[in-house]
């Protein structure tokens, strides 16, 4: 059963002749009586009843007809709705990021984007590391935000943002007013690290050589809570400095950069290759692209 026989057998019905329907659907009329009669095999039942030239709808025929047609009105609706999407894109995008990614690189993102698209919804799913790129990859989130590089074929990745991993200490530490800083100068002090991800992987290379020295005095999967582990003095942590520009402009944090080389963070937007993109999805990877601030790696 297809839309094109329920559309023949409404002609049917609304001409009372065979041979006029063929006329209004541009075919045979013995092609639509085959149609009929696939339609009949199909439903293990006659349609009509026919009395020479005359032709009437039997009960089962009667019963298919407003079945027929909600069907193709039904169809009809799909069509209109999914056309009204070129001019009025609605529906959900699933956006999968950390903390710090939610709270200092989308809002900006966001705001733009419900202009664009006011009856698109926006959900956030607050995830880590590998766990971003999982949620893409299963289809839960639409797009995700992650620190690259991201090694998975299956995506599609478009480089954002850029800034630098920099160290982070209280304005009034000894290190504050240091031009740059390397791992056996932090001997004396308390290090709050991220418990995981890229940028804990590329601290510990860079500490390699001091690992057995080294205190560490907590592991934390929150970027607010370094920030305010070290304005209390609780130690020093290494952040991004997107995410704690306005701390160092009122003068409570200091970042010193890293020294032999600094430790430059790259967010990537990805999304699966073989996912179709709607206008709203294309939107949205082109407000990201436009809004996003890449800090400048000098700036302190």
């Amino acid at each position: 059963m297809d839309f094109d026989q329920l559309h023949t057998f409404l002609e049917i019905v609304r001409l009372k002749s065979f041979s006029k329907a063929a006329q209004t659907c541009y075919r045979t009329q013995p092609a639509i009586s085959a149609q009929v009669r696939q339609l009949e095999q199909e439903l293990r039942t006659e349609l009509f009843e026919r009395f020479g030239s005359r032709i009437s709808l039997t009960t089962a025929g009667r019963i298919f007809a407003v079945y027929a047609e909600q069907m193709l009105d039904l169809r009809k609706r799909a069509q209109d709705a999914i056309a009204e999407l070129e001019t009025n894109p609605r529906g959900e995008l699933v956006i999968a990021a950390n903390e710090a990614t939610c709270i200092y690189v989308l809002p900006k993102v966001f705001s733009q984007f419900r202009e664009l698209f006011p009856a698109v919804q926006l959900q956030v799913d607050r995830s880590y590391g590998s766990r971003v790129v999982e949620a893409v990859m299963e289809n839960s989130a639409d797009f995700g935000l992650t620190q690259l590089p991201v090694e998975e074929k299956r995506l599609q990745v478009v480089s954002v943002h850029h800034d630098e991993v920099r160290l982070i200490v209280p304005a009034h530490h000894p290190l504050a007013d240091a031009a740059s800083v390397t791992p056996p100068d932090l001997l004396d002090d308390y290090l709050l690290l991220p418990k995981q991800g890229k940028t804990r992987s590329r601290l510990n290379e860079w500490m390699e050589l001091v690992e057995d020295q080294i205190q560490i005095s907590m592991e934390l999967d929150s970027t607010e809570m370094m920030k305010r582990f070290v304005m209390a003095g609780l130690g020093v942590a290494f952040l991004a400095l997107s995410n704690c520009r306005e701390e160092i402009a009122a003068g409570k944090l200091s970042a010193i950069p890293i020294a032999p080389e600094p430790m430059i963070r790259r967010l990537g937007l990805i999304y699966r290759k073989d996912k179709a993109l709607s206008k709203a999805a294309l939107g949205f990877i082109q407000v990201v692209q436009e809004n996003v601030v890449r800090e400048p790696v000098s700036s302190r």
